[in-house]
């Protein structure tokens, strides 16, 4: 299976479930003063996860492409790669982790085929701003997903953000 059959079988899938497909962002953000290029696929959501009111209404899907500059020295090589898409689906304020986890858990097992028992789950163990993801932990273990099989990691590892940290 190829990127544009995984690409097309992600926003269809979710489609299904009610999203409204958007499209892409341009990779210099417009009305985004900082930050040059569009880092990751949620980017752009950032006025509606905010409050905002989205044309679309509360339920997205897109494929965002994304330039990743901030750990360049990192993801910068032959396994990785700085220019990427990126599939996202997105609820603003519609649901929230306890459908979306099985949401993606369906998505990998039943559309896309994936064996479940090759799967490994990363959660986040917290920090001093944000607590350990135990509400993730205890979906995924409520879906099937041995415990054994779920991990928990830093911000290092685990966390996303424009500042790159």
């Amino acid at each position: 299976m190829g990127t544009k059959e995984i690409r097309e079988k992600y926003l269809n899938f979710f489609k299904k479930k009610g999203h409204v497909e958007i499209a892409p962002s341009p990779l210099v953000l417009e009305n985004d003063p900082t930050t040059l290029f569009t880092s990751s696929g949620m980017q752009q959501l950032i006025p509606y996860f905010k409050g905002q009111k989205h044309p679309a209404g509360k339920r997205l899907v897109d494929c965002q492409p994304g330039i990743r500059m901030q750990d360049l020295e990192e993801v910068g090589d032959n396994r990785h790669t700085t220019f990427f898409e990126m599939l996202g689906n997105w609820s603003l304020g519609d649901y929230f982790k306890e459908e979306q986890l099985p949401l993606i858990w369906d998505f990998y097992t039943k559309v896309l085929d994936l064996d479940p028992k090759r799967l490994y789950i990363s959660v986040f163990e917290g920090n001093d701003d944000v607590p350990k993801d135990t509400e993730s932990y205890e979906i995924w273990r409520k879906i099937g997903v041995p415990k054994e099989r779920i991990h928990f990691y830093g911000a290092d590892k685990n966390w996303w953000s424009r500042a790159g940290g």
